[in-house]
């Protein structure tokens, strides 16, 4: 049994591991099984994607593809084919070949396989087709999904069946799934995925907010109050995702982003790159509005940064939904610290600021020792919710 962090070794037969290692530089979902029908390969892409990104899955090593071995394990997969009903179908699409390769009687294959697919066998015949496809259904935190796959017979040089090659695919056409991976950033993906067991780790938090957003959505038409805050969001998520960190949910114009430091050298770097990118979102604003016929001071931002040292972060996924999100105190203290910082100013936390070191205070051009801090509660532009939820907390404005 191949463990989460081990992967497939190429298969010892020479054709199959040509292809086993085009599939992995590829980073297809793919599977390979030899002519005995025992699974040789498997790419980590496919078993990093059954485990919901976490680790890898478990894989029985040289196992029957269908034997209970491997119809056992997969019940402890997060996603994919699951439950033992869900391969029938998959039987029933490639049983033909099974039977094919290895010249046993449905009763001998019967015998080999788990019990639950053995009804599946009933009324098959040999067949040998050059490619096929079927479509089954596997489950993700128990919703069902669908999963394309495509069944490729791999030969050698004279003709020989030396093994078998399963392509798998999500139910949705490349249409879709270009689009998105267009779009976003896939350094910002692999951090997302980073962080797909949540687990409590230290980190920047940033909040930002339009102030006037209620005023601008009266003076523009609906149309454009929509465009100009889909401007917003993209040139802020991309100073983010430039600057390494993670973008969190956002709530109307709302920016809310995470630098865990898992992600960075040191705690030092985490805070530097969340100070830079309040910075770089204020720069990008006066962009966003020369673009959408706006005056800059029609574009104003509010700024709340602070430190976390016992967040949870991880990613919730859902039917719908793909997103970081944090829990803690310091979350909610943020929240309060950005809601004070009226007029554009940029607010940040003691907590915060007295993590960067000297070389890092130096390239933003902040004297530490000359600053001045002040209790959340003490501010002129304090708010209820900052008196009752974080009074206490030290800022400053930077």
């Amino acid at each position: 049994m191949l463990g989460a962090n081990e992967s497939f070794p190429l298969p010892g037969d020479p054709v199959l591991a040509e292809v086993a290692a085009a599939v992995r530089d590829s980073h297809d979902w793919a599977w390979i099984v030899d002519r005995s029908w025992r699974l040789v390969y498997m790419t980590d892409e496919h078993r990093r994607s059954f485990a919901a990104g976490i680790e890898m899955i478990s894989v029985p090593q040289g196992g029957h593809v269908f034997g209970p071995e491997m119809v056992g394990a997969s019940a402890d997969w997060v996603t994919g084919l699951n439950r033992p009903e869900l391969w029938g179908p998959m039987v029933s699409a490639v049983g033909g070949l099974l039977l094919e390769d290895t010249r046993e009687s449905v009763e001998q294959v019967r015998e080999r396989v788990d019990p639950a697919l053995r009804d599946r066998f009933d009324g098959l015949t040999p067949t040998d087709v050059a490619a096929t496809s079927f479509l089954a259904m596997g489950t993700y935190l128990g919703s069902p999904f669908r999963v394309g796959a495509k069944v490729l017979r791999i030969r050698d040089a004279a003709g020989q069946v030396r093994g078998t090659l399963f392509l798998f695919q999500p139910g949705v056409g490349m249409g879709v799934i270009g689009t998105m991976a267009f779009a976003l950033d896939p350094g910002h993906l692999d951090r997302m995925a980073s962080v797909a067991r949540a687990s409590r780790t230290p980190a920047a938090i940033l909040f930002a907010d339009l102030e006037g957003s209620s005023v601008l959505s009266r003076t523009l038409s609906t149309a454009n109050y929509f465009t100009v805050g889909r401007r917003i969001v993209r040139a802020a998520d991309q100073c983010v995702v430039d600057a390494g960190g993670l973008v969190g949910r956002h709530v109307g114009d709302g920016i809310v982003a995470f630098f865990p430091t898992q992600a960075f050298d040191s705690e030092s770097s985490a805070a530097m790159a969340c100070i830079g990118v309040a910075r770089a979102v204020q720069e990008a604003m006066e962009d966003v509005a020369q673009r959408s016929g706006l005056d800059s001071g029609d574009l104003v931002m509010r700024f709340g940064l602070h430190w976390g040292s016992t967040l949870h972060i991880g990613n919730i996924t859902s039917a719908a939904r793909f997103e970081v999100t944090a829990l803690g105190d310091e979350v909610n203290q943020t929240a309060r610290i950005e809601a004070c910082a009226t007029g554009g100013r940029t607010l940040a936390s003691k907590a915060l600021v007295e993590r960067l070191d000297d070389q890092d205070a130096a390239k933003l051009g902040i004297d530490r020792d000359s600053l001045t801090y002040t209790q959340l509660s003490d501010l002129p532009t304090a708010t209820d919710k900052a008196r009752r939820d974080a009074p206490s907390i030290a800022v400053c404005q930077l």
